[in-house]
């Protein structure tokens, strides 16, 4: 594996891509718009499968026919796919039919149904194995949020870093990624991705190398102008981009997670489509209030 080549793979932005559903059928010709308007932007690539995604209300072909929409449209961009299941074995068959469909990396969410039983010797065993027996390098992922409250404790992270097929992590925890950068810091081989746009800038000062961020997919060039003021050192532009960035997420994904990514979508030109039930549809009301408030932040004038 070439580190370098791993390591400039995994710098910038990255758009955890909803999927668009209408009545709860998959919009293929809505993600293929989408994926060829974001191809126009700056980001570095793509989380497909993800928590906006909405993965865990899609079977295993729903799940391969989105992945190789993203194979037709990828172009220049990296692709990262959540494969996570709840036992290894699974996991290790769905990240092997991913990776046959041409994505750059894998994201593995912790196992969490058993909870209480989940802990940093299990988690370092699903990690390890895993690692061991697919051919793309890995991506830990730890959102509590989304996992019962499971998360890779600080060691079991730094102790994952030295596997050469383990190349970084998705950070979306309440916490913060201090304990994570701090434990690995030594390590060059792994890169730490911020899950937020609310915590994006600050995250970039103290040594992630990116971020997946929600609020990519409607405004995806704010996003990269901030990662950019901060590799040329204009901490100025990039404290001014990210008050704008906190207040815009806040009024976006704080406000109703993936229904309110998508209607903010559909503000932006891009067709975020419906999520699938049971999540509500962002309502009338809701939308009207949201598109106040990105008025005031000036969210039109981004695109």
């Amino acid at each position: 594996m070439d580190k370098k080549a791993v390591k400039e793979k995994l710098r910038g932005v990255f758009a955890p891509v909803v999927t668009p559903f209408d009545k709860d059928k998959i919009r293929a010709d809505w993600l293929e718009y989408n994926l060829e308007k974001l191809g126009n932007t700056k980001l570095t690539g793509y989380l497909a499968l993800g928590s906006n995604g909405e993965w865990a209300g899609m079977n295993d072909e729903d799940q391969l026919d989105i992945l190789r929409i993203f194979e037709k449209y990828k172009a220049d961009k990296v692709v990262m796919a959540g494969c996570a299941r709840e036992s290894t074995l699974e996991t290790i068959e769905f990240s092997k039919k991913a990776i046959d469909t041409g994505v750059d990396f894998v994201s593995i969410l912790t196992p969490h149904y058993f909870a209480k039983r989940i802990d940093g010797a299990t988690l370092l065993r699903y990690y390890l194995k895993i690692a061991d027996s697919v051919t793309v390098p890995i991506l830990l992922y730890n959102a509590p949020g989304f996992a019962g409250g499971v998360q890779i404790p600080p060691l079991v992270t730094a102790e994952l870093a030295d596997h050469p097929n383990i190349v970084g992590m998705k950070d979306s925890s309440p916490a913060g990624m201090n304990s994570y950068l701090a434990a690995t810091g030594g390590n060059d081989a792994f890169h730490i991705l911020a899950g937020s746009a609310g915590f994006f800038f600050p995250a970039l000062l103290t040594g992630a190398t990116g971020g997946v961020l929600s609020l990519a997919n409607a405004v995806p060039n704010i996003c990269c102008d901030l990662y950019s003021a901060v590799c040329a050192g204009n901490l100025d532009m990039a404290r001014s981009l990210h008050t704008s960035l906190y207040l815009m997420n806040k009024a976006v994904s704080g406000s109703g997670g993936v229904s309110a990514v998508k209607a903010a979508m559909d503000l932006a030109g891009f067709h975020g489509g419906n999520p699938r039930h049971p999540l509500a549809v962002f309502n009338e009301k809701q939308r009207q209030k949201m598109k106040e408030s990105l008025t005031e932040l000036d969210f039109f004038s981004y695109f």
